[in-house]
């Protein structure tokens, strides 16, 4: 038989993905995905959504619609960007089934084989593997706790001629830090001055506990015709509805468009007048609110469990929002290797490594802080220390 394209046998699966399926069994406390917790999801007024379009509209939800997205729901997203200074109308918002393919698209619409991308070290798993699939050469840009440096992006770019810069500057996934906003500035700068696209994905951003909320880099100077913004409402509203939208430049908007129509044709409409009807009949805002104040108590307990769940000499971070929480055991531990004795005592974490694009900390892990409650949180971290030995 004829052998598969090269780069499925290229490119690896999820190693999320695979520890999930693992540790599906329900006495398992998941640190491992990143799984909003399905108790706080507003079941009520989405089903009253669905209710009303399929009451009002059937004929237009069961039907094939355009490639971009129902005007409604791009409205109604281009509306909030707006609320928060950022200048947006209806066709700058393409909608797409998840925000996981809006990075498809662009890669498909930007990434030659290979192409240089440059992304954070550590890096969001499913992007690597995105622009690995599209055949790119990724290349990790240095960085410290508080995310990328922006000279090494500088010095990056002008080595390698790179054709983009992935980030995910808030609650960044894995490691929850987020770019300061002199960063973002720099990023935006060295965008402008060396012909780089950003990719700016923001799944997390209004998930947040405590501190300031920063500027987009797509609002920065030099920054609004070469950056696409990506949104999600996987965790703000829920993940079954994948959906996703992008924001961009009109030409990168249209080159995404076309790609899509190859791909789906378009995102469900019926989710679509779904998700419309609720931003017009809900106030989304005061619901993730709610989600937030829940979150924050689940990682302050998580915070809390830590110094007894994690050998002497681990470290970890404080994020202020978002889903995740990044720790770094002391350098003889592999976090790889140890998971298996891990899950013998029924909870899960991510093994590090595998988010890195270069060479990986095999010290370090990611925790999901967000699926369970807080008394399931302590428990957890009782069964990680015993795992861990410590």
């Amino acid at each position: 038989m004829p052998g598969f394209a090269g780069r499925v046998t290229a490119v690896q699966g999820s190693p999320v993905r695979d520890i999930l399926a693992v540790t599906s069994r329900p006495q398992v406390v998941n640190f491992a995905g990143g799984l909003p917790a399905p108790e706080l999801f507003d079941t009520e007024g989405m089903a009253a959504a669905y209710r009303d379009v399929l009451a009002g509209s059937a004929g237009q939800a069961l039907q094939y619609a355009t490639t971009e997205g129902e005007p409604v729901l791009r409205e109604a997203l281009a509306a909030r960007y707006r609320a928060r200074g950022l200048p947006t109308g209806a066709d700058d918002v393409l909608v797409t089934t998840g925000s996981q393919q809006a990075l498809s698209l662009l890669a498909t619409a930007l990434v030659d084989p290979g192409d240089v991308v440059l992304v954070e070290d550590p890096c969001y798993l499913a992007a690597l593997q995105v622009f690995r699939f599209a055949g790119a050469r990724v290349v990790a840009v240095p960085g410290d706790e508080g995310g990328v440096d922006p000279d090494a992006l500088e010095e990056l770019v002008a080595r390698t001629r790179a054709k983009l810069f992935y980030t995910v500057p808030t609650f960044q996934n894995p490691t929850g830090r987020t770019l300061p906003a002199e960063r973002r500035a720099a990023v935006a700068a060295v965008a402008a001055r060396l012909g780089l696209w950003i990719v700016e994905d923001d799944p997390y951003g209004e998930l947040r506990f405590e501190g300031e909320r920063l500027p987009w880099i797509a609002a920065h100077p030099g920054a609004e015709d070469r950056t696409a913004l990506l949104g999600s409402f996987s965790k703000v509203m829920a993940p079954g509805l994948r959906l996703g939208w992008l924001r961009a430049p009109a030409g990168l908007r249209r080159a995404c468009a076309v790609a899509k129509q190859a791909a789906d044709l378009h995102t469900p409409t019926l989710n679509q007048l779904a998700a419309a009807r609720y931003l017009a009949d809900r106030d989304l805002d005061a619901h993730v609110d709610r989600v937030a104040a829940a979150y924050r108590e689940r990682r302050d307990a998580m915070l809390a469990g830590l110094p007894d769940a994690l050998p002497e000499g681990s470290t970890w971070n404080r994020p202020e929002g978002g889903m995740f929480l990044w720790a770094r055991l002391p350098s003889s531990y592999d976090t790889t290797a140890l998971l298996p004795r891990v899950v013998e005592q029924d909870v899960a974490y991510v093994p590090g490594a595998p988010f890195y694009a270069g060479e990986p900390d095999r010290a370090t892990l990611r925790l999901c802080f967000v699926t369970q409650a807080p008394e399931e949180i302590r428990e957890g971290l009782r069964r990680l220390g015993k795992g861990l030995g410590a």
